[in-house]
């Protein structure tokens, strides 16, 4: 019986390997958390992958988000674009990118001309102060965009947290 005292009291204050490796793996998400963002370069390649390389022109595009933002948490989002939405001329997709967060794709919003109207409402998380811009694929096969500056004042993704 003091056998297993011994041994639990030894457990308690000699570090297993397992705890070592939980630490170990924690303080390597700390460092490597920092350089976990997109780069503003990196929402540009991704629009350009959205737009298959084709030009965006800007304008024509809304997106409604509060400047100044408190927290990044649950950011509400609204984006409109220009369109009668007809048979003729409609808004085929919305996508949504951000330059700062974990992924600059946000989202992307597929819509038809019974759609009624070329908009969308959605909540994002904002990992710190950014851009966020959207771009419109219109049934033409064109691009329209529109942007905004967003300042976080305290951010969703907080890093080494």
């Amino acid at each position: 019986m003091k056998t297993q005292i011994l041994s639990t009291q030894i457990s308690k204050t000699d570090p297993s390997r397992r705890t070592f490796l939980a630490g170990a793996a924690g303080a390597a998400v700390c460092v490597i958390a920092p350089s976990a963002r997109a780069t503003p370069e990196e929402m540009a390649q991704a629009i350009k992958d959205f737009t298959g390389g084709k030009p965006v022109r800007e304008g024509g595009v809304e997106v409604d988000i509060p400047v100044l933002l408190e927290s990044g948490h649950s950011v509400p989002t609204i984006v409109r674009v220009d369109s009668p939405m007809n048979a003729q001329n409609y808004v085929r997709a919305i996508a949504v990118f951000n330059e700062r967060n974990p992924q600059p794709n946000v989202g992307v919003f597929h819509l038809t001309p019974r759609s009624g109207r070329a908009f969308v409402s959605t909540r994002i998380r904002l990992g710190d102060s950014q851009k966020v811009v959207a771009v419109a694929q219109m049934s033409d096969g064109s691009f329209r965009s529109g942007s905004i500056d967003v300042i976080v004042t305290l951010p969703a993704c907080v890093e080494g947290a």
